[in-house]
């Protein structure tokens, strides 16, 4: 096994002080590895990096078109968003639309990382509601896709119809059986693959086309949804839409918990899947745009490029100490 590599450091003043260390693979459409930096057999949980495997499903079973579902919903599916008025409207929207409430979501209840929905609630002394959970798209689709089916309430469960679709679609993209799952922070199962398998599932949605079959068809929409729509992917300030909109709907990212990250890449048919071992999203922010700026896709110079790569680091007093960069191995 291939040990984790350097793949961002911080650096204070003349002294590297921190080093984050992990793993990731460039893909090509046919699910051969282009380049890899550590190990790219290591298993992992992707985390919220697979939620539009997740939403495969949701499409390919007719529940989406059932529905009526749009862009936005489908942009929703694939989010992990700031529980901003952009999001939880929307969400209570498509739970009207489907016939549930709040109440039918298995998600949690979760403060808004969006401050002024954060406030808001505060001066109305509400407490959040599951809406308000950052993954309450991609459980509104669970729910519309568990209509469908006609499920039990419990559609979060690993044994569930909806899980079960889910675990399907997610091994036959990463070309891979999954040794297991854990439960992720908003209770559904996340299921484990290897960096590799995460890569070629990522690059199988970078090729998509329309009009070539069900999954494909499927791959594309939500491809393209979170590329049109990177506000409610994630929300302001946030890495993946500012990303996103600094590449001009070219690529879609997403991030997940524990320093995961994943670029679909349609112009070049590549997909890109990145872990960083000690969790820490600052390095896996600067790495995968190292990974995009070395593919030719995301320049330099952006602000958003600049906000996370080759970025100052400054104290209380404004004084610049250091910098984050990517290591060497990365440019």
């Amino acid at each position: 096994m291939t040990t984790p590599v350097p793949l961002a450091e911080v650096w204070r003043g003349p002294f590297l002080e921190s080093v984050h260390t992990g793993h990731a693979v460039i893909c090509d459409e046919t699910g051969q590895i282009v380049q890899a930096w550590g190990d790219p057999a290591a298993v992992v949980l992707p985390r919220s990096s697979s939620k539009m495997l997740q939403a495969l499903p949701l499409l390919e079973s007719g529940a989406a078109r059932a529905y009526g579902l749009g862009t936005e919903q489908l942009a929703l599916a694939c989010a992990s968003h700031n529980g901003a008025s952009i999001h939880t409207s929307r969400v209570q929207a498509w739970l009207q639309h489907i016939g549930c409430t709040d109440d039918d979501f298995r998600c949690g209840a979760q403060e808004p990382s969006d401050l002024a929905a954060r406030d808001a609630l505060i001066r109305a002394g509400e407490k959040p509601c599951q809406m308000h959970n950052n993954c309450s798209g991609k459980h509104s689709g669970f729910l519309t896709l568990n209509k469908h089916l006609g499920g039990n309430p419990e559609y979060v469960a690993p044994d569930h119809p909806v899980q079960l679709a889910c675990k399907a679609a997610f091994e036959d993209v990463t070309g891979e059986a999954s040794p297991g799952y854990g439960i992720d922070g908003c209770s559904a199962p996340n299921f484990a693959t290897t960096l590799h398998g995460m890569a070629r599932a990522m690059a199988f949605f970078a090729a998509a086309q329309p009009g070539t079959g069900a999954r494909a068809d499927a791959a594309a929409q939500l491809r393209d949804a979170m590329a049109t729509y990177p506000e409610l992917v994630a929300g302001e300030g946030r890495a993946c839409t500012e990303l996103m909109r600094a590449m001009g709907g070219r690529v879609a990212l997403k991030t997940g918990a524990e320093a995961f990250f994943i670029a679909i890449i349609p112009q070049l048919k590549m997909g890109v899947a990145l872990k960083v071992v000690d969790g820490g999203t600052r390095g896996a922010e600067c790495a995968i745009a190292a990974i995009l700026v070395k593919l030719g896709v995301l320049e330099a110079n952006h602000p958003a490029t600049l906000k996370r790569m080759n970025a100052p680091i400054r104290n209380w007093n404004g004084l610049e100490t250091g910098m984050i960069r990517p290591a060497a191995a990365l440019t």
